[in-house]
């Protein structure tokens, strides 16, 4: 979102990104992939860092192979550390590092997972007392109880939000 005048404006290509989204919640899996694509190779590799995260982090969860998941969420991190001043970039850590610890586990490589699941943790602290952040914050506690971290460092085994963590709920 931009700001013009003291009123918010849409971001016309996270919109679009979004109606995709929506596409892929329906069931059409390939159809959102193919036009997720397209959208990658409009904006490139040069593309807004937001952009690329957002469809990064969004083109992973079209993909069956891990290892094609995982070089997505690489790619997410990457835009995303590229804008990290950002708070809306702050806010997508926690799922982003959740994301890449689910695709290490899911690769047999345990200990990458827990790394990843850690540091989900630590940047939790920027999630909001929502509906969102109680989701990613049961998440990473379940992803911690699955790689037998425990409770996790803060001690926190999410807020009673949602079982899911909504629009990029994956298997953990």
């Amino acid at each position: 979102m931009a700001e013009r005048q003291g009123q918010t404006v849409p971001d016309a290509l996270l919109t679009r990104i979004g109606q995709v989204v929506m596409l892929h919640h329906g069931g059409d899996r390939e159809e959102a992939r193919r036009r997720l694509l397209a959208l990658w190779t409009e904006i490139g590799e040069d593309g807004a860092p937001l952009h690329r995260c957002t469809l990064a982090h969004y083109l992973a969860d079209t993909h069956d192979d891990p290892s094609d998941e995982l070089a997505w969420d690489l790619r997410a991190l990457s835009a995303a550390q590229e804008h990290a001043g950002s708070v809306e970039v702050r806010a997508l850590y926690p799922s982003l590092h959740l994301n890449l610890a689910a695709d290490y586990l899911k690769l047999g490589r345990a200990e990458a997972a827990r790394s990843h699941v850690r540091r989900a943790r630590t940047a939790a602290v920027a999630l909001r007392d929502d509906s969102y952040g109680d989701g990613v914050r049961a998440a990473i506690s379940r992803m911690e109880l699955r790689l037998g971290e425990g409770r996790g460092e803060s001690g926190d085994v999410g807020r009673g939000g949602r079982e899911g963590h909504g629009e990029w709920d994956r298997e953990w």
